[in-house]
Parts: structure tokens; sequence; C-alpha cells
């Protein structure tokens, strides 16, 4: 029972790590929409400050991606792959035929990452 009880629990953190701060941010905007449209309907002025604080959020997909954010990525990236890489190492020293696979799955974020580290490097030299 506990062979199938750990792989669910680890993948449910996982799925909860990422699902759980998006449904709270979801509710803070309906709460929040819910606030301004009552505002609204009882004919109140928003202030400047509200409404700088709702648009400072959106993001803007027309934008490129800076240099220095392909660069940080690519970081990360890049060290994500490391990580895999030195935990196959590890577990090689208990389990041999554990290293191989692991560095093959540490290629594919370390070449992402390289390749954001090469995007932020050339974005830098254009004008």
């Amino acid at each position: 029972m506990e062979g199938i009880l750990v792989p669910i629990a680890f993948f449910a953190m996982i799925a909860a790590i990422f699902i759980a701060p998006r449904y709270f941010k979801s509710q803070e905007r309906q709460k929040m929409a819910e606030t301004l449209r009552v505002a609204i309907e009882k004919g109140q002025p928003l202030p400047p400050e509200v409404i700088d604080a709702m648009s400072s959020n959106v993001r803007n997909p027309g934008l490129p991606p800076s240099p220095q954010r392909d660069l940080r990525t690519g970081i990360i990236w890049l060290v994500v792959g490391v990580g895999f890489a030195a935990l196959g190492l590890v577990i090689s020293f208990e389990e041999p035929d554990v290293l191989f696979p692991f560095l093959g799955l540490a290629t594919f974020p370390t070449f992402i990452g390289l390749a954001f580290i090469a995007l932020g490097l050339l974005n830098k030299k254009k004008p």
C-alpha cells in the first residue's frame, strides 16, 4: 500500500504547488471585481490608486522578453539540469544503473538553459 500512496502523494503535492496559488489568486480577483462592481453601482468614483493597482499586474504579451529575464531564466534552467545530473550521481553510489538515465534527463533543462542564456547574450548586443 505504501508503494502506491507515496507516488500519489508526491504528484498530488506537485499539483497542489501549481494549482493552489492560481486558485487563491483567482479568488482574490473575484472578490476585488465584486467590490469594484458594488462601488460602481453605488456611484462611487474609483481612486487612481485602485486603477493603477489593477493595471500593474497585467502583463503585456506583445513586449519582447528582456535580456536580463532571458539570462535569469537560462541560469535557472541550467541549474535545474545540473541538479538532475548531481542527483543521478548521488543515487548512482547505491544504484549504478541510475546515472545515465538521470544524465539523459538532465540534458533537456540544461540545453533549454543554454538556449535562454544565448538569447540573453545575443539580445544585449542589439541597439
